[in-house]
């Protein structure tokens, strides 16, 4: 007989994790805030969303300072999705990419600059201006949640995930890395931390 595995939708699978990091994290945001982060991340999950698609087929990502620009040429709701998308990218990125991000030309604080300018600007022109006027306020917190969310799904997923994280670590000593490897058993507690 086969045993039968009970699965969340990628939505619930989100939350669940989004609750459990910003409660760690003690960041307090609304509800409307925590269904939009939930929605982001479903959505990003499959890379269609957060990549372009090139003339030849490639996927690539879209500089973020083009993104801008192309933004501050257009009418008011063609901008409001483009700004929207600029935050919504580059909060991505820098949570989930963040390790990536510090090797490269532009590191997380482009991303953080660019993500938090685009959603405070959106705040200005959308009928939903808390949203997004939170997300601008929150930004680089909400960066480190999904920092720890893509932290603990590679732990999750092997020996290579785990590694890049312990190497993650090492370079930077993040207490929120620290702890992600902890939690998984790889590393001793530090005196002081909770087992």
């Amino acid at each position: 007989m086969s045993e039968l595995v009970a699965s969340l939708s990628l939505t619930e699978f989100f939350k669940s994790l989004l609750d459990e990091v910003i409660g760690r994290q003690r960041v307090r945001i609304t509800e409307v805030t925590e269904f939009y982060l939930v929605n982001l991340l479903s959505e990003f999950a499959l890379t269609d969303k957060l990549f372009t698609r090139e003339e030849d087929g490639r996927k690539d990502h879209e500089p973020l300072a083009l993104l801008y620009h192309q933004a501050l040429q257009q009418e008011r709701n063609e901008r409001i999705r483009t700004l929207r998308r600029l935050g919504d990218v580059s909060l991505y990125t820098a949570g989930f990419f963040s390790s990536a991000l510090q090797s490269g030309v532009v590191g997380p604080d482009y991303y953080i600059q660019m993500g938090g300018t685009a959603y405070g600007q959106v705040a200005e022109l959308s009928p939903a201006a808390q949203v997004y006027g939170e997300l601008r306020d929150k930004f680089r917190a909400l960066v480190e949640v999904l920092e720890e969310i893509a932290a603990r799904g590679m732990v999750k997923a092997g020996p290579s995930g785990a590694l890049k994280v312990y190497e993650s670590w090492a370079r930077s000593g993040s207490d929120r890395l620290e702890r992600v490897l902890v939690d998984a058993g790889m590393v001793p507690p530090p005196k002081g931390l909770p087992n």
